[in-house]
């Protein structure tokens, strides 16, 4: 008796090897797959940015020159060279607008990503919303005062109107 249950404790022991082995292979597979998921939903962010600035420049297309800048292309344009929020796409609009709502508290990233209709469960999503807030503060179209928190400039905040999208500026 005691050799046949050895004997089964021996299977069961390689049995659980086996298992661990085949666990190991999948959490690799797991974030192999997980890897390629956060590259192609970057990879779709960024052709929906570019999508959206093909559309805006065939909107102003006759309040501005027909000539093209030399030099790189820009998502967000500078604030100082641009004559309202009505050149930034629409989900920078939404965020400006959003930054509006939040006045001197100031926008978070994760309801960045709600006003942009994005699942504010998913960390990528957030960091988009956060890379977008980012992106718009370089260009000095908002403000990081708190780590984390983006609001309108000083003096914008006192016209908070004229920030809106087809306010008056």
């Amino acid at each position: 008796m005691r050799a046949v249950l050895e004997a089964r404790r021996q299977a069961a022991a390689v049995r659980v090897e086996e298992l661990e082995a085949e666990l190991e292979r999948v959490r690799a597979a797991l974030a192999d797959a997980e890897e390629v998921l956060r590259r192609r939903v970057i990879g779709l962010e960024q052709y929906l940015e570019a999508l959206a600035e093909a559309d805006a420049p065939a909107m102003v297309a006759d309040e501005v020159s027909q000539t093209r800048p030399v030099g790189p292309r820009r998502a967000v344009p500078h604030r100082d060279n641009s004559p309202g929020i009505a050149v930034l796409s629409v989900d920078y609009q939404t965020l400006m607008s959003a930054a509006v709502e939040a006045g001197a508290e100031g926008l978070g990233a994760r309801r960045a990503a709600v006003v942009l209709g994005w699942d504010s469960a998913s960390a990528s999503r957030v960091e988009g919303a956060r890379a977008r807030l980012k992106r718009l503060v370089e260009r000095g179209w908002l403000v990081e005062d708190k780590p984390g928190r983006f609001m309108l400039p000083a003096p914008e905040q006192d016209a908070a109107g004229a920030g809106r999208p087809g306010g008056g500026s």
